[in-house]
């Protein structure tokens, strides 16, 4: 005797949830009609019974919203004003609209995801964290729910997804490069945020060009940091803090390397008769800083643009679209003031060091 496993009702999910049907029905079409408390019991409802993993996400997927939803790790960050402008233009030119949200790092980021899809607001998820859970986005663009999803930005080790990013890795060395070539041999590194994927490729970028020109690498010149201003102010308490400072940095981003640069002038050093500077990503505040910084420009324009034309080819079923595609855009060094050659000081010290 073969036994057929009962397939879950919005009955289920109302019984189980204490509410009535019609309320999950509201909940699942319309959200803002229902309190957050009620849209909560529900939520934990359809995940206990299954009802959103067998026809809820089947049935709402067939509708479309004609609008992406762009997931970023923070709004208030000036580096994504660019990147979302293209993005805006590339999909209301394709007849489709934008919708923001920000930051979904947490336990509940797939939940709050799924609550975008689920409600029918959105067609497909276009997301710059990589902080999210891969087993989240997983469930999210598995069957049956089956949401299009293109990572543009940052992005996570081995998920399977379509990518739009820049060479960081690469662009990073190019920027070490250009400090090496000015004849500085005691070069820091002001980190980014621990963790982030976009730390660890330039700190790799920066250690391959050290390595590749034999100049020695002193841990206590790596500086711990972020992407905000703040924090490079903070670094530059840790560079006045060292006996022996190298005579230029490699900043992880422009945002921190505006705030170290700013750090260093309270202490009374100058940039760069005392200590060069190089940025990352080429804010516009960066060629109005004083001095005006030199920076890798990210394509940020061409980031946005592609991105939101990968995601909505992937959500028209463009043929192609099955194998993740990989785009990798390249940056380019923009130099200015914030850099010169080594003082003769400096040179001389590290010829006694070698």
């Amino acid at each position: 005797m073969t036994l057929t496993k009962k397939i879950p009702t919005i009955q289920d999910v109302a019984r189980f949830a204490k509410v009535s049907t019609a309320t999950v029905s509201r909940a699942l079409s319309r959200p803002e009609t229902v309190s957050v408390d009620t849209r909560e019991r529900i939520s934990q409802a359809i995940v206990v019974t299954g009802y959103t993993l067998n026809q809820a996400a089947r049935s709402l997927r067939q509708r479309t919203a004609r609008t992406i939803l762009v997931a970023l790790p923070d709004i208030g960050n000036t580096f994504f004003s660019a990147i979302l402008d293209a993005i805006e233009r590339e999909a209301g030119a394709r007849g489709y609209g934008v919708l923001v949200v920000n930051r979904f790092a947490g336990d509940d980021s797939g939940r709050r995801l799924q609550d975008y899809f689920l409600s029918n607001r959105a067609d497909g998820l276009l997301l710059f964290d990589g902080a999210l859970a891969l087993q989240n986005l997983l469930a999210l663009t598995g069957e049956p729910a089956n949401v299009p999803l293109v990572m543009a930005c940052e992005t996570i080790p081995g998920a399977p997804f379509h990518t739009v990013r820049t060479d960081n890795a690469y662009a990073a060395e190019v920027a070490t490069r250009h400090l090496i070539g000015l004849g500085h041999r005691r070069i820091g590194h002001l980190r980014g945020p621990a963790g982030n994927v976009l730390t660890v490729e330039r700190e790799t970028g920066f250690r391959t060009a050290l390595a590749t020109a034999a100049v020695p690498l002193f841990p206590e010149w790596l500086f711990t940091g972020g992407f905000e201003m703040e924090q490079g102010v903070a670094a530059a308490e840790q560079f006045m803090a060292l006996k022996l400072r190298p005579s230029a940095v490699f900043c992880a981003n422009d945002e921190a390397a505006i705030g170290f640069l700013s750090g260093l002038r309270r202490h009374g050093l100058e940039c760069p008769r005392d200590v060069s500077i190089v940025g990352f990503d080429d804010l516009a505040v960066a060629a109005h800083s004083w001095p005006p910084l030199t920076t890798m420009r990210q394509p940020r324009e061409a980031l946005g643009r592609l991105a939101a034309a990968a995601l909505i080819d992937l959500i028209k079923g463009k043929p192609g679209n099955q194998v993740p595609q990989h785009t990798v855009l390249s940056s380019e060094l923009i130099v200015r003031g914030s850099t010169a050659r080594a003082p003769i000081l400096h040179l001389a010290n590290a010829a006694l060091q070698q």
